[in-house]
């Protein structure tokens, strides 16, 4: 049975031809380094070191959510279930290329005395006859000359490609998000924490006034501007109990499950100190092992091969039908040499009239091919604007964070001075309210630019790829530039 698909293999060795254009890398659409300057501080390393998230995330606590989430995260689920749903579709494409064998086997019997037969034939006389096949056959199999299903099967391996890269997006962006909303609960906390002890001083003050006043030292507009602190304290401590609910609610969402209340931060300078800083890349060719420049790499490449089958549709098709069997109208001679009998038929179909459908087909494919060319090279500048927005940032943070905690000792010594002086009757009470506001702010200021200063560094290890970096040369060079046939 060899020799009976002899011809259908010769057929197929020749479907070496591929349409697909070679994949050639663009120039990076940004600068070859990233800003340097005042703003930026000291100059990075050219090579960036993968570094895991418990080399930046040093709470153990912190690692014990983001540990949780990897297992129970639903976005997570969601990006494996389409990597499955991708390589399913691949193996599927892949499939076309390989002939699809089909089993045919019969038996028919017409009996003369009535007439009457099973298989459609005509009525039999002078006895029973008995038609007996065993056979394979390969229908309508596409010997694929010009490329065209290696074409669609590269597009859905490269679409394969990029759903896996980009679960591992995702994931590095679920580990930013869980980092994030951790220091917001630790910041929130500690502006909880700063209302409660202006709440305090606050109550004190309006009861040293309600004395003064009593004694006929103070006059009654000094109770009523100590009760307006007193009522901005007691609002913004209910605002920030909000705050620490919502926070614990965006981070349940993001693990999928309940967080233990023992895994929470209980202030943002505890926190923020717990976040290492990523070290800084100067070359952004760094950013082309970002998960999700390599992801749209993938996607590019996909539609480079999409171009590529569009391209070899427009060359005509060949399809071969082939059956081999035994045939006989015995069994016992069914498993002979003089049964076996076999066809082949190729058939080449070409369109003499399609209305210019397959070269409008071309031209679409090329003009996806020019939309993921776009959206590859607008990735790539977003992440070069993500890196050097936190760069900026990174270069002037520790200077912001030193002046505001000069500040809040400032105002701190101002207070507790002009407290004293209104004690002993040397200021009014005026400029001991100023000095309570300005504490009350600069303390909020302090809490706001720690949680900048950490999530920073969050930002930082985020845009930069973390531990998610990914080899963008799996398959060598990632995208093409396609030409006309």
């Amino acid at each position: 049975m060899t020799r009976a698909f002899a011809p259908a293999t010769a057929l197929i060795a020749l479907s070496a031809c591929s349409m697909v254009p070679a994949d050639v890398r663009p120039a990076l659409p940004v600068p070859s380094a990233f800003p340097t300057g005042a703003a930026y501080g000291e100059p990075g390393d050219a090579a960036l070191p993968v570094l895991g998230y418990r080399d930046v995330f040093r709470d153990a606590r912190l690692q014990s959510i983001v540990e949780q989430a990897l297992v129970n995260n639903r976005d997570l689920r969601i990006a494996a279930a389409n990597i499955e749903t991708a390589r399913a579709q691949f193996r599927a494409q892949r499939a076309e290329q390989l002939p699809l064998v089909n089993t045919n086997n019969t038996a028919s019997f017409a009996d003369a005395g009535t007439g009457r037969t099973n298989n459609g034939g005509a009525p039999v006389q002078g006895g029973q006859r008995t038609n007996l096949n065993v056979g394979l056959g390969v229908t309508q199999f596409e010997i694929d000359l010009f490329g065209r299903l290696a074409a669609l099967t590269r597009a859905d391996q490269a679409r394969y490609f990029a759903s896996d890269v980009g679960a591992r997006a995702t994931r590095l962006a679920l580990i930013g998000d869980i980092a994030a909303a951790w220091l917001q609960y630790a910041a929130d906390k500690s502006l909880l924490m700063i209302a409660d002890e202006t709440l305090a001083n606050a109550s004190a003050s309006v009861r040293l006034t309600r004395a003064r006043l009593d004694g006929g030292i103070a006059a009654r507009t000094d109770v009523a501007q100590a009760e307006t602190v007193l009522a901005m304290a007691q609002s913004d401590r209910a605002v920030q109990l909000t705050a620490l609910a919502q926070d614990v609610n965006a981070l349940q969402l993001l693990v999928g499950a309940p967080v233990d209340d023992a895994l929470l931060p209980t202030a943002i300078a505890e926190a923020a100190a717990s976040i290492g800083d990523a070290p800084a890349a100067l070359e952004t060719s760094i950013l082309l092992r970002r998960p999700d420049v390599v992801q749209a790499e993938y996607q590019l490449r996909a539609a480079n091969a999409e171009v590529g089958a569009a391209r070899a549709a427009l060359f005509p098709r060949l399809s071969l039908t082939t059956l081999a069997g035994l045939a006989s109208n015995g069994l016992s001679q069914l498993f002979t040499t003089r049964a076996f009998n076999y066809t082949a038929t190729p058939t080449v179909s070409y369109p003499l009239f399609a209305g210019g459908r397959n070269k409008a087909a071309l031209a679409g494919a090329r003009a996806q091919f020019d939309v993921a060319v776009a959206s590859y090279e607008r990735a790539i500048q977003i992440a070069f604007r993500e890196v050097a927005d936190a760069l900026a940032r990174r270069g002037t943070i520790d200077d912001q964070l030193g002046a505001q905690t000069r500040l809040v000792a400032a105002t701190r010594d101002s207070f507790t001075l002009s407290e004293a002086r209104y004690r002993g009757g040397v200021d009014s009470f005026l400029a001991n309210l100023d000095a309570q506001r300005s504490l009350y702010q600069a303390q909020r200021s302090l809490t706001q630019t720690q949680l900048v200063a950490a999530t920073n560094r969050v930002t930082l290890y985020r845009t930069l790829g973390g531990d998610a970096l990914v080899d963008a040369a799996r398959d060598g060079p990632v995208v093409a530039s396609p030409t006309k046939p």
